[in-house]
């Protein structure tokens, strides 16, 4: 899941990344409101985690554009701000809840995963066949069998549950998971797709997790023994 950060405090932003990334999930920190707004609209966060005094668009500003694009992301909002009216503004433009400063980091997360579970957003929970994947509790079962994955591995299913029924490439995989651009002599992707094999019991082999030859990989819609496709195993 993906989360953006806007604050313009630097050592705060880093440490709010550091603390979502040791979760799993993946985090951009931008420093200014119209950074934020414009990143709100080119990456449709899973979350945003917004600070009122912002340069360039204060907060307020800020939450209202997003707003405009998309009025169902969660969005939280981080402020030092104690007088009553311009909370209750935040939350009228919008604002799925505030956190006052100082805060614990331990609060902040699980205001974060209250606030997907109220939202019950249609892709929290991604499903083929019997795999399960939760996004908010990072959870997976098999055939109702819970499988236990590492941040990797749950973030590579994670990208190929999000486009199942679609082939997502090497090139694709690395920039996605790994932030890395394309390199001949890597085989990453192909040794924790081996990984996620062996774990989801991937059995007959590309049951779950399909190659298809000169292309990439991809999960199916509906997991099937029986279904086949083209140039795939």
């Amino acid at each position: 899941m993906r989360i953006l950060i806007a604050e313009d405090d630097s050592a705060l932003g880093m440490f709010l990344q550091r603390g979502f990334e040791a979760d799993g999930y993946r985090a951009q920190v931008v420093s200014d409101g119209a950074a934020a707004v414009e990143s709100f609209r080119n990456q449709s966060p899973d979350l945003t985690i917004l600070d009122l005094n912002l340069p360039v668009m204060d907060g307020e500003t800020a939450l209202h554009e997003m707003r405009q694009i998309d009025p169902d992301l969660p969005i939280v909002i981080l402020t030092g701000r104690l007088d009553l009216a311009s909370r209750v503004r935040c939350l009228e433009r919008g604002a799925d809840d505030l956190v006052v400063k100082p805060f614990s980091f331990v609060e902040l997360r699980a205001r974060c995963k209250a606030l997907f579970r109220r939202k019950a957003c249609t892709n929290m929970v991604l499903r083929s066949g019997d795999l399960e994947m939760n996004r908010v509790d990072r959870s997976v079962k098999r055939g109702g069998e819970n499988v236990t994955l590492t941040n990797t591995e749950f973030a590579l299913l994670e990208q190929l549950m999000l486009n199942r029924g679609s082939c997502l490439s090497r090139t694709e995989l690395l920039q996605s998971v790994w932030k890395l651009e394309s390199m001949q002599t890597t085989n990453i992707v192909d040794v924790y797709v081996n990984y996620l094999r062996r774990k989801l019991d991937d059995r007959p082999p590309g049951s779950v997790i399909r190659t298809l030859h000169g292309k990439g990989y991809m999960i199916p819609l509906a997991l099937s023994s029986e279904s086949t496709v083209p140039g795939a195993d």
